[in-house]
């Protein structure tokens, strides 16, 4: 029975509008190529026949297997909890309570919360941020070395690449600095999994020396929503560890429709070169067609090269409208390419706005957006200024883990001191402060000029 005003009618009627997504998942809803074969009637549970995804011996052990041939991992496992609790169970699988840790401060929300669980010294490695677009740069490769003397007790680094903007890092010169000193390299790799099917796309941290790989399948290749992938190589790291680390974070009940589309996926990808060519090609005519923009940029797109910014490389997939400068922000040209467009896309920040692409994009969608992005760049103005870069802030810490802090009850925590909670803005997740941080006035003028410019900051714990 469908009610008129359900989830699912509402779902339904917007599948039947023009809007177009740029923006996750990655199937696009491009049933055209993908079909229409989900799903009630194929949703069951572990009955005879259909295997036990924390004791795979059977059908869902061959599914793992299709993944560690395409990704030449020696161990891969499926996720029904999205990246995350992949990202759980890889910091839990290689730490004790109250060991020491290495993370690129720019690491999303749930790395955070894997340190918060078993009470983590975090020592932090920052990227720059690019002086020419404000997004966050690359992870260096010179400050991992530094964080590991610093902190030679160190049992794991962490860094995201891609990261949400499609800012890669040296990920094999990183592995191989992590690993003189005994040290695994945890990659949160939520947007990158197509990495190794796109020769435009370099840095594949599987391929690359990483110890774990945690991708989502979803955010940019045709699997439903929630489902991704861990991979785990080399000896500084015990599989079996990890298993018992997921066994606590993923769900004992899996759903065999989410399971069923990654294996879907994995099919998909053993027969996927020609698609990937179209992409390829559809991204190189949606460069060439935006030559043109005047005032609006597209980073590394058109006529902004990748040497520009001090980017080790760059995820071409994503595609980081740059307002700098101009009489619009980031989050007025996502309402703009909504309202009159239909385009919509993926996160907006005060100064740019991401449009997620993958392989289920059409011809026509980069033909829309190109097109869309020239007639607004006509309309704007540029005088080199009206919209600056934010300049992130770095907090600084009070002492306090986040344990400690966190455990602190309103009452013991102003607003302008020590966080006890999380404050980021959504997307993309990245804390802004974490708890246990120091809430000074800088980060408050931060925070307010992010709401002033329309973005939504949630505070948590």
């Amino acid at each position: 029975m469908n009610r008129p005003n359900s989830l699912f009618a509402k779902l339904r009627d917007y599948s039947k509008t023009e809007n177009y997504p740029f923006h996750m998942p990655g199937h696009k809803r491009n049933t055209e190529m993908l079909g229409v074969s989900l799903p009630f009637n194929i949703d069951i549970t572990e009955i005879d026949g259909f295997d036990n995804l924390h004791n795979a011996s059977g059908i869902l052990r061959t599914v793992a297997e299709k993944a560690e041939k395409i990704f030449h991992s020696e161990h891969s496992y499926m996720l029904i909890n999205g990246s995350t609790c992949g990202i759980l169970a890889a910091i839990h699988a290689v730490t004790k309570y109250n060991d020491s840790i290495i993370l690129a401060r720019n690491c999303h929300k749930a790395v955070y919360n894997g340190c918060l669980l078993n009470n983590l010294k975090m020592n932090f490695v920052y990227p720059e941020q690019d002086i020419n677009s404000g997004v966050s740069g690359s992870i260096t490769p010179d400050s991992v070395l530094s964080a590991i003397k610093a902190c030679p007790n160190a049992k794991a680094v962490v860094i995201t690449s891609p990261t949400y903007e499609g800012v890669i890092s040296d990920i094999s010169t990183i592995a191989k600095i992590a690993h003189s000193f005994n040290i695994p390299l945890i990659v949160d790799n939520a947007h990158g999994v197509h990495q190794r099917f796109c020769d435009f796309c370099s840095g594949e941290p599987t391929s690359g020396g990483a110890d774990i790989v945690i991708s989502s399948l979803h955010k940019t290749l045709p699997s439903l929503t929630q489902t991704a992938i861990t991979h785990i190589n080399g000896s500084l790291v015990s599989h079996k560890k990890f298993e018992n680390a997921l066994a606590i974070f993923e769900t004992s009940s899996p759903s065999y429709v989410l399971m069923s589309s990654i294996d879907n996926c994995f099919d998909f990808l053993m027969n996927s070169d020609e698609y990937f060519a179209i992409y390829k090609n559809n991204l190189l005519r949606f460069s060439e067609n935006i030559k043109s923009l005047k005032h609006l940029k597209v980073l590394c797109y058109g006529n902004d090269n990748i040497f520009d910014h001090n980017f080790y490389a760059f995820d071409y997939g994503k595609i980081v409208i740059c307002t700098v400068g101009t009489n619009i922000n980031g989050v007025e040209l996502m309402n703009i390419l909504r309202e009159k467009y239909r385009l919509e896309l993926e996160m907006s920040y005060p100064f740019y706005a991401v449009a997620m692409t993958s392989v289920c994009d059409t011809e026509e969608g980069f033909n829309r957006l190109s097109t869309a992005l020239l007639e607004i760049d006509e309309s704007v103005n540029f005088d080199g200024k009206s919209v600056p870069i934010l300049k992130m802030p770095k907090p600084k810490s009070s002492g306090l883990s986040l344990v400690e802090a966190a455990e602190l009850g309103d009452s013991e925590c102003d607003c302008r001191d020590i966080s006890n909670r999380y404050i980021y803005a959504y997307p993309p997740g990245v804390p802004i402060v974490i708890p246990g941080e120091i809430i000074d006035d800088e980060i408050m003028i931060y925070i307010d000029k992010l709401r002033e410019s329309g973005v939504f900051i949630i505070h948590n714990s």
